[in-house]
């Protein structure tokens, strides 16, 4: 674990060719000033304190800063589910997992809630989580904690990859992963450790879902393994957590499916940056989950990340699909052959039939197939916009996170544009990359990347290529592809229809209720009446309401990009 594992994930989805790709070269935290000292003196000085920093009870508050507007943030479609934000970040219920009894710990996800400054004075330490794209929030944060007084722990990508970043606002800084440093840190206080290993995947407790406000997001998270076999240059993943894939084992994992499934969460995102870095290893996981989810009537629904040779192994597929895996985000990138070996992606250029035969084949083994797509490789010319946008209606790709390339610091894109003279050293780059491209201007790289996403979500073009798959091809997603499985249990079955019709139902009424847009709204309604007299599954009439709501978002985010020059990229 990083400090931000989100795995964030997930939200760094939304920006952080993320959503996870963990920057860090080594896992060790370092000291800034005499923190420790000042931590000291203050607590001594404050009477209302009954703890003191080096006793053996600390008192701790973990924050994670509020996102700013990102595509995978869903910002503008969580209203529609009555929810704060999208998932909890991985790492503040696992470093609360992490640490040793009698310290007292207090996790605030600024996303679901504002931030408690009195409850942060009184605390003996606040630490600080955060992706690259929470940078400036996390400024803003320490430099109010510094002003209360407190002693300041940061950690997680950001930091990881640039360690002066919060010069003279933080007291310790975390540097990659922590199971090893964080509970030694805690224990010894004032000696530099540096976790020399990986962390030990069989190791990792459950985290603390426990601590979370789990009502207010909309679905949960999970990690199976870290690491990836692959070589992507732009891509911090392995500087993070290795080529090595290592994994938890499946008692762990069934476990902590049990802890999120007491905190009520049907809907889980496994953040895992490439489920099947080890597919030998995952397979037998996945085995096992099977089994679980069957015992359980299937109280689960998955979405996770693969590689697109996952379309290679047909075992794989059927093993995904059996455990109710509906949704799987693949790094396709660009079209653009000549750029995936420019960026060491091979994975996608493997013998086996074209990217798009292979998007179709995961596609027909029942995932909807999602992907993260780049602008602005040296190979890219004026022509890579169409190329784009020809690619994703083929594919029937309809959420698609499409950003600009972005040097991320540590990973071998960033040192050879360095090596160059192409980084913009801009915090707030004005075209929104740091990457000055080689074949296109760096306005028209903006002004193409702005209308490619308009026009991927444009209402006829996002629902003809939901519709190709949906109506047209007539797809099944999940576990609606073991028939067999629910003709054993027809009680289970009818219950998982009427959960679905009412929660597809309520959904459907809220978009017609909520959204202000009488188009979009008329929209929506048309096409769900098409689907409706096409398939009568309960579970299709529910994904397909969850894919309007999905629209609704990135619909808006792109217009409001366009309209109000809110940049957004999605590096």
């Amino acid at each position: 674990m990083v400090w931000d594992n989100t795995a964030n994930a997930g939200r760094q989805k939304c920006q952080d060719f993320l959503d996870i790709r963990r920057p860090s070269a080594i896992m060790c935290y370092s000291f800034r000033g005499p923190g420790i000292s000042r931590a000291r003196q203050s607590a001594a000085e404050s009477p209302e304190r009954n703890r003191r920093l080096g006793d053996p009870l600390a008192d701790i508050v973990l924050i994670n800063p509020q996102f700013a507007m990102s595509y995978w943030g869903l910002d503008h479609a969580l209203p529609l589910f009555g929810k704060r934000a999208n998932m909890p970040v991985a790492s503040l219920p696992l470093l609360a997992a992490l640490t040793p009894k009698p310290h007292s710990m207090t996790l605030i996800d600024e996303n679901i809630e504002p931030i408690d400054w009195n409850r942060c004075a009184r605390a003996d330490m606040v630490g600080v989580t955060g992706l690259s794209v929470q940078r400036f929030r996390m400024k803003e944060i320490l430099e109010n904690l510094k002003q209360l007084g407190v002693f300041t722990v940061v950690g997680g990508p950001w930091i990881t990859v640039q360690e002066d970043y919060f010069a003279g606002l933080a007291d310790v800084i975390f540097i990659g992963e922590a199971e090893e440093t964080w509970p030694r840190f805690l224990d010894e206080w004032l000696q530099k450790n540096e976790q020399a290993e990986k962390s030990d995947m069989s190791k990792v407790p459950t985290p603390r879902f426990d601590l979370l406000k789990s009502r207010h997001y909309l679905f949960g998270s999970l990690q199976f393994s870290r690491g990836c076999p692959f070589q992507c240059e732009f891509c911090d993943i392995i500087v993070t957590f290795g080529r090595r894939p290592r994994i938890k084992t499946s008692a762990q994992i069934i476990a902590e499916l049990e802890a999120i499934r007491r905190q009520g969460m049907a809907l889980v995102f496994i953040v895992d940056d490439n489920l099947i870095g080890n597919k030998k290893a995952i397979k037998e996981v996945l085995r096992d989950i099977r089994t679980w989810q069957q015992d359980n009537g299937y109280p689960m629904c998955f979405f996770t990340e693969a590689s697109i040779d996952l379309a290679d192994d047909p075992e794989l597929m059927r093993l995904m699909v059996e455990i109710n895996i509906a949704t799987v985000f693949i790094g396709i990138e660009t079209p653009n052959e000549a750029s995936l070996r420019e960026t060491k992606k091979f994975q996608n250029l493997r013998s086996g039939g074209t990217i798009l035969e292979k998007v179709h084949r995961i596609q027909r083994a029942g995932m909807d197939v999602s992907c993260g797509m780049i602008l602005g490789f040296d190979h890219d010319d004026a022509g890579i916009f169409d190329a784009q946008r020809n690619f994703i209606r083929d594919a029937r790709i309809t959420s698609t996170m499409i950003g600009m390339l972005h040097a991320v610091p540590k990973t071998p894109l960033h040192s050879r544009l360095a090596a160059e003279g192409r980084l913009d050293p801009d915090d707030r780059p004005p075209f929104g990359t740091n990457v000055i491209p080689l074949k296109i201007g760096r306005e028209e790289l903006r002004a193409g990347y702005v209308a490619v996403l308009n026009d991927l979500y444009e209402p006829d073009a996002y629902f003809d290529r939901l519709d190709e798959l949906l109506v047209t091809e007539k797809i099944k997603l999940g576990n609606c592809n073991c028939p067999e499985y629910w003709k054993k249990h027809p009680w289970r079955n009818l219950k998982k229809h009427a959960w679905e019709w009412a929660q597809g139902w309520g959904l459907y009424l809220r978009l017609m209720w909520s959204i202000p847009d009488k188009r979009l709204r008329q929209v929506y309604k048309s096409r769900i009446a098409r689907l409706l007299k096409a398939r009568k599954e309960s579970s299709v009439f529910l994904y397909y309401v969850i894919k309007c709501a999905m629209h609704y978002h990135a619909h808006r985010m792109a217009r409001e990009i366009k309209t109000e020059n809110a940049l957004v990229n999605s590096f």
